[in-house]
């Protein structure tokens, strides 16, 4: 084609630390409607995604499992990929910003940015968790709102009345990661000049990028005035670490838009596209972000400022989307309606959530509310008893009396020009993301379709003699309206669109709409499409239920596990003494005095030292779970220990643990290494 365009569409990176659900299938589900009908237009697309993989809550997450963040974050996206997988989410390229392309080129915009005069420094003050040595960002601390005094709320907000803060006017703060109370110290942070931007960006607002809700909101922005970004976050942190600043990452929200070109170029380095010729400056290409409303200031401010900073082409428009609602309330996990996506798969024909989105999505940034009931209805009304059934009640006469052949004709000449004349207008409907308007187009001529068939009743002409060539013709006319219609719904309902090509033996494009199958021989048909029940729906609330009911109780076990030690700690409580032993019992442990020759932190690991240790007449190596207890191990060279001797050795990831050093306390950083009197040697029995 001559007018082809050149396009690179983007969802927005889902967060690698939970699950897909149906609040995130919005977004996809409308970007991949909207990119599959500009390729049925014949023009170049590329749709690329990926994980955002880097901040504090998966840091913190993968110490709770035990596991490193770099495990987390590759289950999560296999966990990801399979949930847009079974939703039809034709993306060309699953990334992660936890990639080789996404450092290099963040590394790279940075000292660009830093080049051109747009990065500054300075020394400001924060909140450090003097147990778990790390500064906390806004929402891992917690205390009373300085404004209204409700208690429990985050550092950055008060949910209650609504006020915006600093997490240094909390009142009484608390680490939400230890517990303890937060220290005030000072550090050097880095900031790019968001301010430096601002005529840009109020001009590229008016140039229509943007929606006119975001628009409007930009002005907001304007008038309260623009302020210098936070770009970086001290260690620990999981993240890529900025050049030539010890100790500081680059935070999350700073690579992660990257990530949309990383994932690009990953999928260029592999198949020969052009990269630059998308991200150039001059860059005559198409670009699209498919975002949710949460996150319209960071991609409407900060990612169009970063490319200019940078001089590279800013978006070509970046369409906003609502929340997603189920029966007219927020999802909710106790009722069952936190629908995670995989939960949906096992129950339910995806296309069924495909089709309600398309049914109800418009351009506007508006929740979507999904009614269950409506869900049933629409699906069953729309897709079967429309749909499907046009197609099924003229194929069995064409296969039975006519071998499977159409007619050579058209019956109805004007009624297919009516359905051809309506595809620039649903065309220009799926343009503009009006989804919902392109299916009343589209359910309008399915209505007039089966009109159509019951009008001229082929069930009443195939009983009469002498009307074959009638009954074909009709027959055949409603196969070639169902073919017409299945074109205009192959964005929105693929997997139907590929079983009806197998039954109709032809591609469905939308260039040949207006060339009839003339003569041509389809398939048997069988069924396409099965009816949306009320026992699907429950099963999935149900299990819904389940599963967040299970995850509650285990929360509830760990907030009383940390509860019992917090008042062990904090008042002096001693363990309750453990059911009697006899001497036998204990006669079995064979206790030693050992001598640290070594004693190093495992990287790996949040928990565990490295100890070598002498026995007397051998050595041993051990690990023992006591790393923050102990923050600088080497200070334990020299020191004698107790340990069991004759414990099983046990097989770690990181090597063989041949015995178990002895400590007491509650654990975590509440805990203290036994020893003994002065003379003691290594390998002594303990008795």
């Amino acid at each position: 084609m001559s007018n082809t365009r050149k396009m690179l569409v983007t969802c927005a990176l889902p967060y690698a630390n939970g699950a897909i659900h149906l609040g995130h299938m919005l977004e996809h589900i409308q970007a991949d409607i909207w990119v599959r009908f500009q390729r049925m237009r014949g023009h170049e697309v590329h749709f690329v995604c990926a994980d955002d993989a880097h901040g504090t809550p998966i840091m913190l997450n993968a110490a709770k499992q035990g596991i490193t963040p770099e495990q987390l974050i590759e289950k999560a996206k296999t966990d990801h990929v399979a949930d847009f997988k079974g939703f039809n989410i034709s993306f060309d390229n699953y990334h992660s910003t936890h990639s080789d392309e996404n450092r290099e080129l963040t590394t790279a915009m940075y000292k660009k940015l830093k080049e051109n005069g747009f990065i500054k420094s300075r020394v400001i003050s924060q909140l450090f968790d003097p147990e778990k040595q790390m500064f906390l960002p806004d929402r891992f601390v917690k205390g009373t709102c300085p404004k209204c005094k409700a208690e429990d709320q985050y550092g950055d907000n008060c949910e209650v009345c609504a006020s915006t803060y600093s997490p240094m006017d909390l009142i009484n703060p608390r680490s939400v990661v230890s517990g303890a109370t937060p220290i005030v110290k000072e550090s050097e942070h880095f900031f790019f000049d968001l301010p430096a931007f601002e005529e840009m960006l109020k001009a590229w607002t008016r140039s229509g990028s943007l929606q006119s809700e975001i628009a409007n909101k930009m002005q907001e922005w304007f008038e309260s005035g623009l302020q210098q970004w936070d770009i970086s976050r001290d260690a620990p942190y999981f993240g890529f670490p900025i050049p030539d600043a010890e100790n500081k990452f680059f935070y999350v929200w700073l690579d992660a838009p990257i990530g949309y070109m990383a994932s690009f170029k990953n999928l260029c380095d592999r198949t020969g596209l052009d990269y630059q010729s998308f991200w150039q400056k001059d860059s005559t290409a198409e670009l699209y972000h498919f975002i949710g409303k949460d996150i319209v200031y960071f991609h409407s401010l900060f990612w169009p400022a970063m490319l200019e900073g940078c001089e590279q082409r800013k978006p070509t428009n970046i369409f906003a989307h609502g929340y997603v609602t189920v029966d007219g309330v927020k999802m909710s996990k106790s009722r069952g309606t936190f629908i995670q996506a995989s939960t949906y798969l096992k129950h339910i024909d995806p296309e069924c959530l495909r089709y309600y989105y398309a049914a109800k999505l418009n351009e506007r940034i508006e929740d979507l509310d999904l009614s269950l009931t409506d869900f049933i209805q629409r699906v069953n009304s729309d897709i079967v008893n429309k749909l499907v059934n046009l197609a099924s009640r003229n194929a069995g006469f064409i296969a039975k009396r006519f071998e499977g052949k159409l007619a050579t004709s058209l019956d109805d000449q004007a009624l297919f020009a009516e359905f051809v004349a309506q595809s620039e207008q649903i065309a220009a409907h799926y343009e503009a993301r009006e989804f919902n308007k392109a299916i009343r187009v589209i359910m309008d001529l399915c209505d007039k379709a089966n009109k159509y068939i019951d009008d001229k009743a082929p069930w009443v002409i195939a009983k009469e003699e002498g009307k074959e060539a009638e009954l074909q013709a009709v027959c055949s006319m409603g196969i070639e309206l169902f073919r017409i219609l299945m074109s205009y719904l192959k964005p929105v309902l693929p997997q139907l669109a590929e079983r009806a090509e197998a039954f109709l033996q032809s591609e469905l494009r939308w260039d040949n709409i207006a060339q009839p199958l003339l003569g041509h021989s389809v398939a048997p048909f069988k069924s396409l499409f099965t009816r949306l029940e009320q026992k699907q729906i429950d099963a999935v609330i149900e299990e819904t239920k389940a599963l967040f009911a299970e995850a509650s109780k285990v929360e509830e076990k760990t907030k009383q596990a940390v509860k019992k030690v917090e008042n062990i700690a904090n008042n002096g409580e001693i363990e309750p003494i453990l059911p009697e032993i006899t001497i036998d019992d204990f006669a079995k442990l064979d206790l030693r005095v050992a001598k640290v020759i070594s004693c190093e932190a495992v990287p790996e690991s949040n928990k565990l030292l490295k100890f070598q240790l002498d026995l007397g007449d051998h050595q041993r190596q051990v690990f023992s779970g006591i790393k923050a207890a102990y923050n600088n191990p080497e200070e334990l060279n020299g020191r004698f220990v107790i340990m069991v001797a004759n414990l099983a050795p046990r097989k770690m990831k990181f090597g063989l643990s041949e015995g178990m050093i002895l400590s007491a306390g509650t654990g975590g950083s509440d805990l203290f290494l036994l020893s003994g009197d002065e003379g003691i040697r290594a390998g002594m029995q303990v008795k």
